[in-house]
């Protein structure tokens, strides 16, 4: 029985190795994601944050010391600080105060660009940021902890919490999901099932049949918006009834991204899958499109915090203008006016890549 079970397990071991793909994917895959996401998130010296600075009644010029705003101030905490508005430097943390109305402000919060507004009132300031937001309740601690002698101002006095739709941290998290769940139906539920269904000889079964190519796939894409529209309704009832969310913009707006959207990532989909045989190279490659765009396009945490350098690209990702516009729609109103060109680029996206994977698409 030993004999029998050590000849198995080297011939399974066998089969691993000799498909070089597999290695990759398994192996080397996950060490490069690894480098990659480290380097983002810990080599670096510092982090850079942007904190809104709201002064309506005028009452702070544009290079004034505003640590007068601030009781019992440290001066051990407060030595290395500029004390300007500009750059505050609080341990490997660089907060930028940029000077804003409240409206600029509370458009900068949800978009994700800042966490946290700091409203300049009388001889006091005020603190508006989401009390369940980790990122806003930190930056608050950092600054409050650096301006104040916490032993002699009351923390919770100069909180006021923002709890009106859009500024909460589920109204940017839902969005963000809705346009995952899209990616992640499409990616898994059409290029995995075609991968698996050639692996099993079922295409060379359908291509014998009179069955245009074309329809097939563009079956795979109706069927899947279908679906999608299904999930993505019922997330939004569940974010209505339990966090009383609602959707500012345009529904009709809504639904025609939701359709871009469905139309890229069928392409894409489609064109991932186009060649391969195996299911586990074919893992490899939708993690490959999936697992970077669900870290840096904004889903769980605004790409924002990332190096200005990567910015540029990560918006670039078809799940981040997706989620973008999404959020646009759900927390700033947006209507059609506005989703006419990220409309475009989706849809364009979509029929490129659903063509050039039809074109070179392998059937048996």
């Amino acid at each position: 029985m030993i004999q029998q079970l050590s000849q198995l397990i080297g011939m399974h071991l066998k089969e691993f190795f000799r498909e070089p793909g597999i290695i990759f994917w398994a192996i080397l895959f996950p060490i490069l994601m690894a480098w990659g996401l480290g380097t983002a998130f810990t080599k670096k010296n510092e982090l850079i944050r942007t904190v809104a600075l709201v002064d309506k009644q005028n009452t702070l010029s544009a290079r004034e010391d505003f640590g007068r705003f601030f009781t019992g101030i440290n001066p051990e905490k407060t030595a290395p600080l500029t004390k300007k508005i500009g750059n505050e430097k609080l341990g490997i943390t660089t907060y930028k105060f940029e000077r804003s109305s409240w409206e600029e402000a509370i458009t900068m919060l949800k978009r994700g660009k800042i966490s946290m507004v700091m409203e300049l009132v009388e001889d006091s300031v005020k603190y508006h940021f989401d009390p369940v937001n980790p990122e806003a309740q930190l930056a608050y601690l950092q600054i409050n902890g650096a301006f104040n002698d916490n032993n002699k101002t009351n923390q919770s006095d100069n909180i006021s919490p923002l709890t009106q739709t859009g500024t909460r941290y589920i109204d940017f998290l839902v969005p963000g999901l809705m346009a995952m769940g899209v990616m992640m139906s499409c990616m898994w539920g059409i290029s995995y099932s075609l991968i698996d269904k050639r692996m099993k000889k079922l295409l060379r079964r359908m291509v014998a049949t009179p069955m245009r190519k074309s329809s097939f796939l563009i079956a795979q894409f109706v069927s899947r918006l279908l679906l999608n529209f299904f999930e993505s309704a019922l997330l939004l009832l569940f974010a209505y009834l339990y966090f009383d969310t609602n959707i500012q913009g345009s529904w009709l707006a809504l639904i025609l991204i939701l359709i871009a959207g469905n139309m890229a990532f069928t392409g894409i989909a489609i064109l991932v899958s186009c060649r391969t045989a195996n299911t586990q190279v074919g893992n490899g490659l939708i993690n490959l499109v999936v697992m970077p765009m669900m870290v840096l396009s904004g889903i769980f945490f605004s790409y924002h915090n990332f190096p200005d350098w990567i910015v540029s690209v990560i918006q670039k990702f078809p799940l981040t203008i997706l989620a973008d516009n999404i959020r646009s729609i759900f927390i700033e109103g947006a209507g059609l006016v506005e989703m006419g060109v990220p409309l475009l680029v989706l849809t364009g996206i979509g029929v490129v890549t659903f063509l050039s994977g039809l074109k070179v698409y392998k059937w048996y």
